[in-house]
């Protein structure tokens, strides 16, 4: 009996013993090594990837999304892994069959030494179909692909990304990259013991995605004007074109369009020039609708009264041996007619009243030859060369728009400034930029304005500016029913590689301002070389600024003016229309 007591308190220790041996060394792995066990278990069923947000969206001022990006998957290849792949054509067939793609270029990626990539973007359900062949070292990574969901539209603004989603190629997402771009962070993908994810530990993509830009540009309106800038320069032949429609009382630009077109989503598929935003870099020679800063310049100066009438010398006016010429022979002219008329002999003696000086002190206060300052990259200063060099035919040719360069946004800019009563607002595109939750990180307020000429000249010049539209004037082809269009027409001849004027190739223009007493809309149209059915900037562009002016008019609901336009003018409108 003593000896099977003792023998049970033996057996009682050896337990005890052991259960302490299992619990110490419990303690030890949960409490003391738990660090370098779970090191040991991440390196053996675990590994760390990098993972990307979202790039931000662009949207118009309504919250029309221009630019966004989509979920979607990337393909990639682990090379040690991937060398444990038995059949590699076979599986390379079944990959490319998936994704679409050429068989060889699949194993070619199988094969290599290093990280690679088989396709990216591709649509989640691409994705999905390679996931489920399980070829080994074959990674299927969230992606996210950029997508411009309106196509053309004001795709030369816009721009395009990189494939990456973080780099801008051109336009907005260029100029805007780092406030667009995301951020990265790592990420811990745990495996079982089959090689399947059980668990993934991320941030929330909001954390690690782009701000957004929200624009000043309005879609419908950005619509309307690409839509009739096309139309134009088909029907006229024109190598290109570019509108502008801006607000003048606050500087924000509604719509900036360029012909021929570009969609971002297929970048490589156009050329450089194709894609640069022509209304900002582009300089041209402006011809007549140059003539109304002059007018004005003349008349602040106290040198040119309002009741200033001009010779025009029956239509050519001969200075140091060169004859400027008008398209008719006119005699005495009012300060109205001269803009009316658009007499280029009238602006040359305007100019030798004022004097080069004075002249190009107006046009530099106007903005021309200098950026305009808008938000956006890469922005043409224009040519306004110093005048101290100019002799006097020079000036008498800068006096009417020739021999000077500018850019469709310099023009409506200034335009604005007679809009508004004198007063120069600098252009702005960008409105606000929000986070991802969509709070605003930044709101871009109205921007700076300088008087450039008094209020009382500006509502004069106005004046001046609607008797271009009404009957006998320049520009009738661009006059609206129930509004009174404040404008001029250019018709500018191109200047070659050596130097010299071309003597049958043009840019045509209309640059105005609707409605005369309370302007909404400044709209600038230019045609670069139109070749069929006329070349004058009246019948070119002139049409494509009425359609723009009333189509946005009516979308904006601008009620009518009280003012009527006569009789026959209207009837020759409707005849137009019908065309």
């Amino acid at each position: 009996m003593k000896r099977l007591k003792a023998r049970g308190s033996i057996i009682a220790l050896v337990f005890s013993m052991a259960f302490l041996v299992i619990a110490s060394q419990a303690i030890s792995l949960q409490i003391f090594k738990k660090g370098w066990l779970t090191r040991k278990a991440e390196a053996r069923f675990g590994r760390s990837s990098t993972i990307m947000g979202k790039r931000g969206t662009i949207s118009d001022r309504n919250g029309n999304p221009l630019a966004v990006s989509i979920a979607a998957k990337a393909i990639g290849v682990y090379p040690k892994k991937a060398a444990t792949i038995e059949d590699v054509p076979a599986a390379a067939k079944e990959i490319a069959a998936a994704l679409k793609m050429d068989r060889r270029t699949v194993e070619r990626a199988l094969r290599h030494p290093k990280y690679n990539w088989i396709k990216r973007p591709v649509p989640p359900e691409m994705g999905a179909a390679v996931a489920a062949l399980k070829v080994p070292g074959v990674e299927v990574h969230a992606f996210h692909k950029r997508v411009y969901p309106s196509m053309e539209l004001a795709g030369q603004l816009i721009g395009a990304s990189k494939i990456d989603d973080i780099g801008g190629r051109n336009g907005l997402e260029y100029r805007y990259n780092d406030i667009l771009s995301p951020t990265t962070t790592n990420r811990t993908v745990k495996w079982d013991g089959s090689g399947n994810p059980v668990d993934i530990e991320s941030a929330p993509l909001e954390e690690i995605s782009g701000n957004n830009l929200i624009l000043t540009i309005d879609s419908n309106i950005q619509d309307i004007t690409e839509t009739a800038l096309k139309k134009a320069a088909v029907k006229h032949k024109a190598s290109s074109g570019m509108a502008v429609v801006m607000r003048p009382k606050t500087g924000e630009i509604l719509a900036m369009a360029n012909y021929p077109g570009f969609n971002p989503n297929n970048f490589g598929a156009f050329s450089g020039e194709t894609r640069s935003n022509r209304t900002v870099l582009s300089n041209f020679e402006p011809g007549s609708t140059m003539k109304v800063f002059l007018v004005a310049a003349a008349l602040d100066s106290g040198k040119v009264e309002r009741s200033s009438i001009f010779y025009c010398e029956n239509g050519a006016y001969n200075i140091g041996g060169y004859t400027f010429h008008d398209t008719h022979e006119y005699e005495w002219l009012t300060l109205e007619q001269v803009i009316k008329f658009s007499s280029n002999i009238a602006m040359v003696k305007i100019s030798e009243i004022i004097g080069k000086k004075a002249l190009y002190e107006a046009l530099w206060s106007f903005g021309f030859g200098q950026r305009t300052g808008i938000n956006l990259n890469g922005e043409s200063k224009g040519i306004l060369s110093g005048y101290s060099n100019w002799n006097k035919v020079e000036t008498g040719a800068v006096a009417f728009g020739q021999g000077v360069s500018v850019t469709a946004l310099q023009l409506a800019t200034a335009y604005s400034a007679l809009a508004n009563d004198g007063m120069l607002v600098k252009p702005w595109i960008v409105k606000e930029v929000t986070d991802p939750y969509g709070a605003t990180q930044k709101d871009f307020q109205s921007p700076e304005k300088k008087r450039v000429v008094t209020p009382e000249t500006a509502r004069f010049v106005k004046k001046i500016m609607a008797s271009v539209t009404t009957e006998g004037g320049t520009g009738t082809q661009a006059a609206l029913r129930g509004y009174t269009v404040c404008g001029k027409t250019g018709t500018a001849q191109k200047i070659g590689p050596d130097k010299r004027y071309f003597k049958d190739r043009y840019v045509a223009s209309f640059a105005g301002f609707v409605p005369m007493n309370n302007p909404e809309l400044t709209i600038v149209v230019i045609l670069d070389d139109p070749r069929s059915g006329g070349y004058y900037g009246s019948v070119v562009a002139g049409p494509a600024f009425r359609e723009i002016a009333y189509k946005t008019l009516d979308y904006l609901h601008v009620a009518p003016e009280t003012e009527s336009i006569p009789e026959k003018l209207l009837l020759a409108l409707k005849s137009e229309e019908k065309k």
